[in-house]
């Protein structure tokens, strides 16, 4: 009883763990593929060479970046947890 309460626990805290992560992936994939949607529009529509083109391009590198922002910095925040042990779990 005890073990299956434990595993219930552990299971419902990974999946709540990681829900904020699965919205922010989701979000710069939903972000992301509608900026290349409008960039390919504004090629079409004005050539791939024009102001409204650049535009679209640059929208897209900020999302991008902001995206690889968010996912190094909490790359970076989960190593950080643990600074205080070596590699062999040892203080």
């Amino acid at each position: 009883m005890l073990t299956k309460l434990s595993g219930l626990i552990v299971g419902m805290m990974l999946l709540f763990g990681t829900a904020g992560l699965a919205k922010a992936d989701d979000w710069c994939y939903k972000h992301a593929k509608h900026q290349q949607h409008e960039l390919d529009e504004a090629i079409r529509d004005h050539g791939y060479h024009s102001w409204q083109a650049d535009r679209e391009r640059r929208k897209l590198d900020q999302i991008r970046d902001e995206c690889r922002y968010h996912a190094d910095r909490d790359r970076y925040r989960d190593h950080d947890r643990d600074y205080d042990y070596d590699h062999n779990g040892y203080r």
